[in-house]
Protein backbone atom coordinates (compact mmCIF):
# COMPACT_ATOMS: atom_id res chain seq x y z
CA UNK A 1 0.00 0.00 0.00
CA UNK A 2 1.62 3.41 -0.90
CA UNK A 3 2.02 5.89 1.83
CA UNK A 4 0.93 9.21 2.41
CA UNK A 5 3.10 12.28 3.11
CA UNK A 6 2.41 15.78 4.23
CA UNK A 7 5.02 18.45 4.02
CA UNK A 8 3.96 21.75 5.32
CA UNK A 9 5.76 24.80 3.68
CA UNK A 10 5.50 22.73 0.07
CA UNK A 11 5.35 25.28 -2.31
CA UNK A 12 8.79 26.58 -2.55
CA UNK A 13 12.14 26.29 -1.95
CA UNK A 14 13.40 23.58 0.51
CA UNK A 15 9.37 22.24 1.44
CA UNK A 16 8.96 21.93 -2.40
CA UNK A 17 12.37 19.83 -3.08
CA UNK A 18 11.00 17.21 -0.42
CA UNK A 19 7.73 17.29 -2.13
CA UNK A 20 9.40 16.37 -5.03
CA UNK A 21 11.78 13.99 -3.86
CA UNK A 22 8.98 11.87 -1.97
CA UNK A 23 7.15 12.47 -5.43
CA UNK A 24 10.00 10.31 -7.14
CA UNK A 25 9.81 8.32 -4.76
CA UNK A 26 6.57 6.89 -5.06
CA UNK A 27 4.77 8.39 -2.22
CA UNK A 28 1.48 10.14 -2.10
CA UNK A 29 2.06 13.61 -1.48
CA UNK A 30 0.18 16.74 -0.35
CA UNK A 31 1.52 19.79 0.14
CA UNK A 32 0.22 22.06 2.59
CA UNK A 33 1.42 26.06 2.35
CA UNK A 34 -0.59 29.39 2.25
CA UNK A 35 0.61 29.48 -1.32
CA UNK A 36 -0.60 26.82 -4.35
CA UNK A 37 1.91 24.17 -4.51
CA UNK A 38 3.09 23.43 -8.20
CA UNK A 39 3.69 19.54 -7.53
CA UNK A 40 1.69 16.92 -4.87
CA UNK A 41 -1.41 17.71 -3.97
CA UNK A 42 -1.54 21.08 -2.83
CA UNK A 43 -3.84 22.35 -0.35
CA UNK A 44 -4.13 25.77 0.92
CA UNK A 45 -3.82 26.36 4.50
CA UNK A 46 -2.51 28.12 7.12
CA UNK A 47 -0.39 25.41 8.98
CA UNK A 48 -0.59 28.12 12.56
CA UNK A 49 -4.45 27.52 12.89
CA UNK A 50 -5.72 24.08 14.13
CA UNK A 51 -8.65 24.26 12.10
CA UNK A 52 -7.45 24.54 8.95
CA UNK A 53 -5.20 21.43 8.90
CA UNK A 54 -7.64 19.55 10.07
CA UNK A 55 -9.69 20.31 6.77
CA UNK A 56 -6.78 19.74 4.83
CA UNK A 57 -5.96 16.81 6.48
CA UNK A 58 -9.81 15.79 5.55
CA UNK A 59 -9.29 16.19 2.41
CA UNK A 60 -6.12 14.66 2.24
CA UNK A 61 -7.54 11.09 3.71
CA UNK A 62 -10.31 11.36 1.47
CA UNK A 63 -7.93 11.09 -1.75
CA UNK A 64 -5.34 8.73 -0.43
CA UNK A 65 -6.10 7.68 3.09
CA UNK A 66 -4.35 7.43 5.98
CA UNK A 67 -1.46 10.25 6.42
CA UNK A 68 1.59 8.05 7.81
CA UNK A 69 4.30 11.19 7.06
CA UNK A 70 4.63 14.49 8.16
CA UNK A 71 7.54 16.24 7.03
CA UNK A 72 7.46 19.95 8.84
CA UNK A 73 9.02 22.19 6.74
CA UNK A 74 6.83 25.97 7.18
CA UNK A 75 9.17 28.46 8.70
CA UNK A 76 9.71 32.36 8.24
CA UNK A 77 12.67 34.12 9.69
CA UNK A 78 12.63 38.13 11.28
CA UNK A 79 16.52 40.01 11.35
CA UNK A 80 16.04 42.20 13.98
CA UNK A 81 18.05 43.30 17.39
CA UNK A 82 16.08 41.52 20.43
CA UNK A 83 15.41 45.03 22.37
CA UNK A 84 13.65 45.99 18.49
CA UNK A 85 11.76 43.25 18.16
CA UNK A 86 8.13 43.34 18.84
CA UNK A 87 6.02 41.06 20.64
CA UNK A 88 3.85 40.71 17.71
CA UNK A 89 6.45 39.66 15.84
CA UNK A 90 7.75 37.45 18.25
CA UNK A 91 4.15 35.27 18.24
CA UNK A 92 4.70 35.10 14.77
CA UNK A 93 7.93 33.78 14.70
CA UNK A 94 6.81 30.81 17.35
CA UNK A 95 3.57 30.25 16.22
CA UNK A 96 4.84 29.21 12.14
CA UNK A 97 8.27 27.95 13.52
CA UNK A 98 7.55 26.04 16.27
CA UNK A 99 3.47 25.77 16.97
CA UNK A 100 2.79 24.46 13.59
CA UNK A 101 4.63 21.27 14.35
CA UNK A 102 2.52 21.04 17.57
CA UNK A 103 -0.67 21.56 15.38
CA UNK A 104 -0.12 18.89 12.42
CA UNK A 105 1.88 16.68 14.39
CA UNK A 106 -0.77 16.25 16.54
CA UNK A 107 -3.13 16.32 14.31
CA UNK A 108 -1.77 12.90 12.28
CA UNK A 109 -0.45 11.05 15.24
CA UNK A 110 -3.63 8.92 15.40
CA UNK A 111 -3.54 7.58 11.75
CA UNK A 112 0.27 7.28 12.24
CA UNK A 113 -0.74 5.42 15.77
CA UNK A 114 -3.45 3.27 14.04
CA UNK A 115 -2.05 1.95 11.55
CA UNK A 116 1.42 1.26 13.63
CA UNK A 117 3.87 3.07 11.18
CA UNK A 118 4.93 6.62 10.91
CA UNK A 119 7.72 8.77 10.11
CA UNK A 120 7.84 12.73 11.30
CA UNK A 121 10.57 14.90 9.91
CA UNK A 122 11.07 18.23 11.30
CA UNK A 123 13.33 21.07 9.58
CA UNK A 124 14.75 22.76 12.13
CA UNK A 125 17.68 24.95 11.68
CA UNK A 126 21.79 25.27 12.40
CA UNK A 127 21.40 28.20 13.86
CA UNK A 128 19.86 26.53 17.18
CA UNK A 129 22.90 25.03 17.57
CA UNK A 130 25.34 28.21 16.96
CA UNK A 131 22.86 31.02 17.77
CA UNK A 132 22.22 34.10 15.13
CA UNK A 133 22.34 37.45 15.35
CA UNK A 134 19.01 39.33 15.11
CA UNK A 135 17.17 35.99 15.48
CA UNK A 136 15.93 35.59 18.69
CA UNK A 137 12.49 34.30 17.74
CA UNK A 138 13.54 32.18 14.81
CA UNK A 139 16.56 30.38 16.90
CA UNK A 140 14.59 30.12 19.74
CA UNK A 141 11.45 28.47 17.97
CA UNK A 142 13.61 26.16 16.35
CA UNK A 143 15.60 24.75 19.51
CA UNK A 144 12.34 24.30 20.37
CA UNK A 145 11.46 21.88 17.46
CA UNK A 146 14.92 19.47 18.19
CA UNK A 147 13.39 19.32 22.06
CA UNK A 148 10.42 18.42 20.78
CA UNK A 149 11.86 15.82 18.42
CA UNK A 150 13.39 14.19 21.18
CA UNK A 151 10.14 14.00 23.28
CA UNK A 152 8.23 12.65 20.24
CA UNK A 153 10.88 9.96 19.76
CA UNK A 154 10.50 8.36 22.78
CA UNK A 155 6.74 8.94 23.34
CA UNK A 156 5.90 7.16 19.80
CA UNK A 157 8.97 4.55 19.02
CA UNK A 158 6.69 1.94 21.00
CA UNK A 159 3.99 2.41 18.25
CA UNK A 160 6.64 1.96 15.03
CA UNK A 161 6.82 5.96 15.06
CA UNK A 162 10.02 7.35 14.56
CA UNK A 163 10.56 11.13 15.04
CA UNK A 164 14.08 13.36 13.95
CA UNK A 165 15.03 16.85 12.92
CA UNK A 166 16.99 18.22 10.09
CA UNK A 167 18.77 21.24 10.86
CA UNK A 168 19.94 22.64 7.38
CA UNK A 169 22.94 24.99 7.29
CA UNK A 170 23.84 27.33 4.77
CA UNK A 171 21.41 26.36 1.89
CA UNK A 172 20.19 28.25 -1.09
CA UNK A 173 16.52 29.12 -1.14
CA UNK A 174 14.56 32.07 -2.10
CA UNK A 175 14.71 32.98 1.89
CA UNK A 176 18.19 33.08 1.98
CA UNK A 177 18.60 34.77 -1.31
CA UNK A 178 16.10 37.70 0.38
CA UNK A 179 18.31 37.81 3.21
CA UNK A 180 21.84 38.50 1.23
CA UNK A 181 19.37 41.26 -0.91
CA UNK A 182 18.83 43.22 2.33
CA UNK A 183 22.41 42.64 3.18
CA UNK A 184 21.45 40.48 6.16
CA UNK A 185 24.22 37.78 5.88
CA UNK A 186 26.78 39.15 7.04
CA UNK A 187 28.37 38.94 3.94
CA UNK A 188 27.67 37.26 0.15
CA UNK A 189 26.82 34.28 -0.59
CA UNK A 190 30.36 33.93 -2.01
CA UNK A 191 31.97 34.73 1.31
CA UNK A 192 29.74 31.92 3.00
CA UNK A 193 31.08 29.55 0.27
CA UNK A 194 34.70 30.40 1.72
CA UNK A 195 33.60 29.44 5.57
CA UNK A 196 32.08 26.27 4.64
CA UNK A 197 34.68 23.12 4.87
CA UNK A 198 33.28 21.82 1.39
CA UNK A 199 33.51 24.79 -0.61
CA UNK A 200 29.48 25.27 -1.74
CA UNK A 201 26.17 26.44 -0.61
CA UNK A 202 23.48 23.61 0.44
CA UNK A 203 20.59 22.99 -1.92
CA UNK A 204 17.43 22.07 -1.18
CA UNK A 205 17.95 18.84 -2.88
CA UNK A 206 20.29 18.04 -0.49
CA UNK A 207 18.21 18.51 2.74
CA UNK A 208 15.47 16.65 0.73
CA UNK A 209 17.74 13.45 0.08
CA UNK A 210 17.88 13.46 3.87
CA UNK A 211 14.43 13.40 4.65
CA UNK A 212 13.66 10.91 2.28
CA UNK A 213 15.96 8.73 3.84
CA UNK A 214 14.56 9.30 7.31
CA UNK A 215 11.32 8.08 5.82
CA UNK A 216 12.68 5.04 4.40
CA UNK A 217 12.26 1.74 5.82
CA UNK A 218 16.28 1.95 6.17
CA UNK A 219 16.08 4.50 8.63
CA UNK A 220 13.86 2.51 11.04
CA UNK A 221 16.72 2.23 13.80
CA UNK A 222 16.98 6.14 13.87
CA UNK A 223 14.90 8.14 15.88
CA UNK A 224 15.20 11.46 18.06
CA UNK A 225 18.22 12.21 16.10
CA UNK A 226 19.29 15.80 15.29
CA UNK A 227 20.99 14.99 11.80
CA UNK A 228 22.74 18.55 10.66
CA UNK A 229 23.41 18.86 6.59
CA UNK A 230 25.61 21.89 6.74
CA UNK A 231 28.63 20.81 4.48
CA UNK A 232 30.28 20.82 7.93
CA UNK A 233 29.71 24.61 9.18
CA UNK A 234 28.66 22.54 12.30
CA UNK A 235 29.84 19.33 13.55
Amino acid sequence: MSKTAVVTGGASGIGAAIVQRLNADGYNVAAFDLNPSPDGFGQIADVTDREQIDTALDAVRDKFGPVTILVNAAGVDTFKRFHDLTWERWEKLISVNLHSVFHCAQAVLPDMMETGWGRIVNISSSSAQSGQPYMAGYVAAKSAVNGLTKVLALEYGPHGITVNAIPPGFIDTPMLRKSESRGLLGGTVEDHIQRTPVRRIGTPEDIAATAAFLISEEASYITGQIIGVNGGRNT
